[in-house]
Parts: C-alpha cells; sequence; structure tokens
C-alpha cells in the first residue's frame, strides 16, 4: 500500500444499484456486465490519476491525490456508464460518494473515519448519482469544469455517524439530476432504506477493512 497517496486526498465509493436484481434478470450475462462495468469505471479512474484502493464485487475504493480529479473522474464515469450500450435493454446505474480528509494509512489500506464517512455518503444516494461532502464541495467549486455544477442537499443524518452531514450533489450537464429523497435516517418513512441488502464495505473504528452490510 505503500503506492497510496497521502496527507489530504479525496475517496470515492462506487457501487451498482440493485446488482441483486440485475443478477436475477441477466444470469450468465451479469459476469459480462459486471466486467464491462469495473472496465469503464476503470479506465477513468486511470485517466484521472486515480489510485485503486480496492474493488469488491461490484464496488470500487479509489483514491486521489486532487480534490478536482476525483470530481472529474466521478462525472466522466457516469457519462461513460450512461452511453454505454448494455445488453438486453438493461440500465447500470451506479452510485457514487466523494469525500475529502487526512486518513492514515497503514500496511492494509487507510485507516480513519474519513474512509467511514465517504462510504456511508455513497450509501445515501441512488444509482446514477454523484454525492459529495462540503469539504470536498469546498475545494472544488471554484474549479469545476465546464458542465458541472453542484446542488445543496442539507444536512443529513448517515448511519453510524454521530453528526448530521452536509451533502451536496454532483450534476453534469446531459445526465439525469433528479433523484428520489436520500437514504438517510432523517428520510420520511417510505423513503428509508431497506434493512436487507448486497454486502459493502463498512469499515469497523475506522477502518476500511471488509465487505460487511450497510443496508
Amino acid at each position: 500500500m505503500h503506492h497510496l497517496p497521502t496527507g489530504t486526498i479525496t475517496l470515492l465509493f462506487t457501487d451498482i444499484e440493485g446488482s441483486t436484481q440485475l443478477l436475477r434478470r441477466l444470469g450468465d450475462q451479469y459476469v459480462s456486465v459486471l466486467e464491462e462495468s469495473r472496465r469503464l469505471q476503470r479506465a477513468v479512474f486511470q485517466r484521472w490519476n486515480g489510485y485503486e484502493v480496492d474493488t469488491q464485487g461490484d464496488a470500487f475504493f479509489v483514491a486521489f491525490a486532487r480534490a478536482t480529479d476525483a470530481v472529474s473522474a466521478a462525472a466522466e464515469a457516469q457519462r461513460a456508464l450512461a452511453a454505454h450500450a448494455w445488453p438486453t435493454g438493461e440500465t447500470v446505474r451506479v452510485r457514487m460518494g466523494l469525500h475529502t480528509g487526512e486518513p492514515s494509512l497503514d500496511s492494509e489500506g487507510y485507516v480513519g473515519m474519513d474512509v467511514h464517512d465517504a462510504a456511508r455518503i455513497m450509501s445515501a444516494g441512488h444509482g446514477g448519482q454523484v454525492l459529495i461532502s462540503q469539504t470536498t464541495r469546498d475545494l472544488v467549486e471554484e474549479h469545476l469544469t465546464d458542465g458541472l455544477s453542484i446542488r445543496d442537499m442539507g444536512e443529513r443524518r448517515l448511519k453510524d455517524l454521530q453528526r448530521p452531514t452536509h451533502l451536496f450533489q454532483l450534476v453534469a450537464a446531459g445526465l439525469p439530476a433528479d433523484f428520489p429523497p436520500l437514504k438517510a435516517l432523517d428520510a420520511s418513512p417510505n423513503n428509508l432504506p431497506s434493512s436487507g441488502g448486497r454486502g459493502k464495505w463498512l469499515p469497523s473504528n475506522g477502518f476500511y477493512a471488509a465487505k460487511m452490510f450497510v443496508w
């Protein structure tokens, strides 16, 4: 893990929304869909100087030395996924969350609450949606490329986080900008995430270590 950036970095988490249902519909074709999703995202992350920390199932954990690179990568990855011709007319929707902080680095990866925050921010979103923390927004808002803007989503309470988190949505021209209410603890009852879910990366005591059930 010595090659990963240190200091102030931006962490990006992604996963495919509804991948279990997608697997049921596609059967054996799901393998090729998953591989293509990985290929599209990995190519974009590498192009924007992203460091792939880990990949588990349908999800990525990527670190960037520059917040502007992370935001540009997220937008470009969403465009690539939206433009791709998926088999049998399926739509593959990936949710993304970004947070900037100063996690520590040990022999197995990043350690710290910043990792936990980034994972929870991702979990609050929907497929096709990119959510960012206030720290990330403050670093990039004056440096957004053409076609990108930021929408204030307000403070929301996220699972396992003691304080409300101020969330923002990255809006990219040509991509959907309106989504259902965020999957937050202070959402209305009809919009709460279900208790059953797929395995996700969940830091234990702030350490990104294993896939566990988040929602």
